[in-house]
């Protein structure tokens, strides 16, 4: 196991995870869409020049031939950026991959206001949307370093294609190496009684955690979770959360409709209904800008999940 602590990008950590599969595993293969240097995937290719495929800019068929490769019982990870894996790619992945029951593990770089400067055509808000209509997949977004090594390795495990959201460069760190990660089962990190954040990514996850040190200073207890994977749903703890606190807010880089706030919306109806609201991008494009400006733009921020969540605690 590669100790990921020094890591200094997000592409290397999972990049890590892959390669140490593939020196375990001679089944997995890697492919890339002509952005190995991107990703860091040529590492890969470095290291295993024969199970390494550059299918240059052609995403749609890149996911077929992964298909494909599928097929005779290989296991491919294959790697774009997150407006090509599910915009452009989307019918193959669908058809080849979902219909045609094949393992394949796609991985959509810079989701969201991670794709910064290049901007609006490159930032995938509705990825997730996407993602969840595909029968029998997992859909995940780690929010560290330690989530995004480990639960690579558990996609690998599962026997059922993946499809995981991460930014490029930079790296965050929450967990540590006792941490234990499952498919599925989502992580409560802090415990109070007067709201719930449930967030995901690295953009939410981090913002929550300090907005409920905003919400403590002004005596408001908040829950914090990490929702790792959004598919399948944790929604024994996300009940568990609502029963609690009886008012929910959901955090996401990426769009209601069909993301997750709307996934757990929908649960939360018909089993434990509460007081709901989201942090999200709504109907909006993206633009070109740093992350700092784009966070602030779009309302991403740690000051503006306090005030959402304390709004609705007080509700």
């Amino acid at each position: 196991m590669t100790d990921v602590r020094a890591i200094p990008n997000m592409r290397d950590v999972i990049m890590a995870a892959i390669i140490d599969l593939a020196r375990k595993h001679p089944d997995v293969v890697m492919l890339d869409a002509d952005l190995a240097s991107c990703l860091n995937s040529s590492s890969f290719g470095k290291e295993f020049s024969t199970r390494f495929f550059n299918c240059g800019i052609a995403e749609a068929n890149m996911v077929g031939v992964a298909a494909g490769l599928a097929s005779t019982g290989l296991v491919p990870f294959a790697h774009t950026f997150g407006c090509f894996a599910s915009r452009r790619a989307y019918d193959q992945w669908f058809l080849s991959v979902g219909y045609a029951r094949q393992t394949v593990h796609l991985i959509g770089t810079d989701p969201g206001i991670t794709a910064q400067l290049n901007g609006g055509t490159h930032m995938p808000f509705e990825d997730i949307a996407l993602m969840r209509q595909v029968p029998g997949i997992s859909v995940i977004e780690p929010a560290d370093a330690f989530s995004g090594y480990a639960l690579t390795l558990k996609a690998y495990e599962s026997g059922r294609s993946s499809y995981t959201r991460i930014r490029r460069k930079g790296v965050i760190h929450i967990y540590d190496e006792n941490t234990k990660f499952e498919l599925g089962k989502a992580i409560e990190l802090k415990d109070g009684k007067d709201v719930a954040i449930i967030a995901t990514g690295d953009i939410m996850v981090p913002g929550a955690l300090e907005a409920a040190k905003i919400l403590s200073s002004k005596g408001i207890k908040a829950t914090v979770v990490d929702l790792h994977t959004v598919k399948p749903l944790d929604t024994i703890l996300i009940e568990k959360v609502a029963s609690r606190t009886g008012k929910v807010l959901v955090c996401e880089n990426g769009r209601y409709a069909g993301g997750v706030g709307e996934a757990v919306a929908a649960h939360l109806a018909r089993t434990v209904p509460v007081k709901m609201d989201f942090l999200n991008v709504g109907e909006r494009y993206g633009e070109v800008g740093k992350l700092d400006y784009l966070a602030e733009t779009f309302g991403f921020t740690p000051a503006r999940i306090a005030e959402l969540a304390e709004k609705l605690a007080k509700a």
